[in-house]
Formats: structure tokens, sequence, C-alpha cells
């Protein structure tokens, strides 16, 4: 196994391209202050070729710029393509009740921070403009995994040239998913439950992409053969995740792994269930905050949060 250096990281993203499938992972979004960064680690598979993810960009935050971290290959990994190498132990919980029951009420809230949610965005922009452009300007078909309220897609407009054609958002709750304005169309599913998605036919889609969520999934396999199925040839499969999480509803091995070992897990979740043209992890960070200015010491013992904030 190689050895690879990432910095902290509160999002992170693997993608896989289908023609073969390429996959790639990105860390290190934005910091909300210069003391606490956020990062965003991505990856990408391709092979048939098909890979996936959007954001919604802020104004207050500049674009991000794409690192390459490193290329999966077979080497990286002790079996073979169709081989399983966990067992479920790892991928049991703290909290093994119905997800049904727990994400019942819903949450109209984001994840990740501002800064994260533009980066990753940002980049989502880059690459399906790019997508769209091999695909001679066709619109994109995208399947939302783990969808909800917000999909943090960029906004199509005269100025990126986006068109989307389906937008289809899989997710536990159908009060979030009604409220997506992005979404053509949505599903009601438990991936824990039922990891099939056979309702959809083989070569459906150019992107797939899941914000967040590949920490829960308690049947990875499964379901990222079932992405591989769906993706069209030349299709993007995005898998973004953080370093926030519901402890109790994450994994065993997730909770148990650093941000190297996060990022190996997504990708062996790509090289164990299909075959994929790359997989790859990226770094996506936009331009540094400003330093904060340092409190006097009457500020912080008038108002010891500051002196905090500012370590």
């Amino acid at each position: 196994m190689k050895s690879y250096w990432m910095r902290y990281s509160s999002c992170c993203l693997l993608f896989g391209i289908v023609s073969l499938p390429t996959a790639r992972a990105w860390i290190e979004l934005p910091p909300h202050s210069s003391a606490a960064p956020q990062g965003i680690t991505t990856g990408h598979c391709s092979g048939r070729t098909k890979s996936s993810a959007l954001a919604a960009s802020s104004p207050s935050f500049s674009k991000s710029t794409a690192k390459s971290i490193c290329f999966f290959d077979d080497s990286d990994f002790a079996g073979q393509v169709g081989d399983w190498p966990y067992q479920a132990s790892d991928l049991n919980r703290l909290d093994n009740s119905a997800d049904d029951q727990f994400y019942a009420e819903p949450r109209f809230v984001t994840h990740i921070d501002e800064g994260a949610i533009a980066s990753l965005t940002s980049f989502y922009e880059n690459e399906l403009q790019q997508l769209q452009k091999q695909q001679d300007g066709a619109p994109l078909d995208i399947l939302d995994l783990c969808s909800s309220w917000i999909s943090h897609f960029p906004q199509t407009n005269n100025d990126n040239d986006l068109q989307y054609g389906r937008v289809v958002g899989l997710g536990m709750n159908e009060k979030e998913l009604a409220a997506n304005s992005q979404l053509t169309e949505f599903v009601v599913q438990d991936l824990n439950d039922n990891p099939s998605l056979s309702q959809f036919e083989d070569n459906s889609f150019d992107v797939i992409c899941n914000v967040v969520s590949v920490d829960y999934l308690t049947q990875p396999r499964p379901m990222f053969q079932e992405m591989h199925r769906i993706l069209k040839p030349g299709g993007v499969a995005l898998m973004s995740f953080s370093n926030r999480c519901f402890p109790t509803k994450a994994v065993a091995m997730w909770l148990q792994a650093d941000d190297i070992g996060r990022l190996t897990i997504v990708a062996s979740y790509f090289h164990y269930a299909a075959t994929w043209k790359t997989i790859e992890a990226l770094d996506l960070k936009g331009d540094p905050l400003p330093t904060p200015k340092r409190p006097k010491a009457s500020d912080i013992l008038s108002n010891p949060a500051v002196g905090w904030a500012w370590m």
C-alpha cells in the first residue's frame, strides 16, 4: 500500500468514471476561519467513464482549485475486483435501529459549512462543464443519492452553459426531497434496507453523486455495483464525505479511521465493486481567508470565546 499525506479536512469527495470508470478524491475546502480549516476530499472514478457531484456556490467565497493527491490502482488493494475484505463488524453501527425512524422528521440544515459548499459547487461546475462538452453539449442526467432539500448543484446560466436533463433525488425524507427545487423527480428509499436501484435501467445517468452520506452505507458493495450499472459510458460517480457525521449512524470502521483511512475506505468500495477507468484523490480548496486580528488580553478576559476562536 502506498502512503499518502493529507491535511485535516472536514469534507472529502471521491468520484469514479465508468467507460472504464475513474475515481478521484479531494480534500481541504476553504476554512471558515484561519484557525479552524474546513476541507473537502473528493474521489473520482472513471472507466466505462462515470462520475458525478454538484454544490451551490456562494459569492462570498472564491472558486476552488482541484489538486491531485493520488491515483489508486490495483496494487493499492489486497484483493481483486469482486473480492470483499470487510466483515459485518466493520459495517456495524452504534445505532442499528431502522433508519426510517431516525430520518422521519425533516432536517432543513446543511451538514458542511458555506466554504465547503462553495468549493464543492465550484468543482462540480467545472467537472460538469467538461463532461457536457465531451457529450457535444447534451443535457446531463443526474442521480443524487442520499439526497435532501438541497443538492449543491451549480445553477444553470449563460456563463456556464450547463444544461440538466433528468435530475433524480433518492433520499429518506419525503418533505426534504419535495422541497428540493433542483430535482425533476424523487424517490423515497432506504438504501441500507434496499440497496437495489432496479427502478433505473442500465446506462441511465451521466452523473451520480452522494454528498456526506457514504459513511452511513451498511451495504456499500451492492450500492457501488448498482452505481456502475446505471452510469452511462463516460459517466462519473462522485462521493463527497466529511469529518462531521452522526456518529451513532456511521459504520464502525469509519469512526475508527483517520482522514487517509476514510479516503482509502471509499476508494476500496469503488475498487472491489466494479472495474473503473481510474480512481483519483483530489484536494479542493479556495483562496485562504485572511488571518483575523489577534485579540487583546482584555477582550479575552471579557469574552473567553474570542480567544478560543482565534487559536
